[in-house]
This record gives C-alpha cells, structure tokens and sequence, in this order.
C-alpha cells in the first residue's frame, strides 16, 4: 500500500481550498492499493486555511501563528490510520507520494519560512516521521519507479 497526499489526488484540502490534482499520481493510483491523507486537515486545521512554513523548527503561519501542535497531531494520526489500514488489507506500506514543498509533506526540499516563495533544503514534518519509520517518500516532482 501506497501513502498518498490527498491533495495530489484531488481533494480539496490544500490550504487556499483547492486541489493540487497531479495525472500522473491519480494514474498510478488506479494500479496500486493506496491512502489518502492530508495531515494539516488530520491534525484539525481548516480548509481554507493561511499558508504555513516551518520556522525554527516550529510549524507557523504569517501572523505568527504556531501550529506546530497541530501538525504532530496530524503526522501521528495519519500514519496510524495508514497501519491500521494496511494491517487491514493484509499489506505493508511500500512508500508514499507527498506534495513536494510542503510543511508537512515536502521531501528534499520546503518552503524556507520567510513566506517568499524562497525554497530550502528540509523535509516536511510528516515525511521525517514516515522516513524515521523507514518509509521512502517521494513528491509528485519525482520518478515514480514503484
């Protein structure tokens, strides 16, 4: 089974409201055993939401805003809900395809927390918890190989 941001498969859960839709990602979804997850939304940050960065370490919006909190919630949950349903399926979790840039997600690379557009060499708060439970992630900029 395949962990897969929501988002990149159509749901409506990116911060601004929107979709970050990706064919490739969909496509491949129809050929794999797949979860979708959105851990800003599991860790109970609406949609629409402002736009978050990582700061310091700590997971905060333009106003100053911290929900770094918020995001350890959603990075815990989302991954026990992925187990439990692998476990389930009678599958094991072979990777994940997460929105690349992203504070939660983005693998290699993120937004660096000036709110600039600017990017910086990190991993998303989620993807260092998928990869520390040795999980490859890869973003939907990358090959997918699987």
């Amino acid at each position: 089974m395949y962990i897969i941001s929501a988002c990149l498969l159509g749901e409506n859960c990116k911060y601004s409201g929107g979709n970050n839709e990706n064919e490739r990602v969909c496509e491949f979804a129809k050929n794999h055993s797949v979860f979708a997850v959105c851990p800003e939304v599991e860790g109970g940050l609406p949609v629409p939401r402002d736009p978050i960065e990582i700061v310091n370490g700590r997971a905060v919006n333009q106003k100053g805003e911290d929900h770094t909190e918020a995001f350890e919630k959603g990075r815990r949950l989302c991954f026990e809900k992925a187990c439990a349903e692998a476990s389930k399926r009678g599958e094991s979790i072979d990777g994940a395809i997460l929105k690349a840039n992203s504070p939660t997600c983005g693998c290699g690379t993120i937004y660096d927390g000036t709110f600039s557009h600017v990017k910086t060499a990190g991993d998303g708060m989620f993807t260092r918890y998928l990869k520390k439970n040795d999980i490859l992630v890869i973003t939907e900029e990358d090959e997918i190989k699987w």
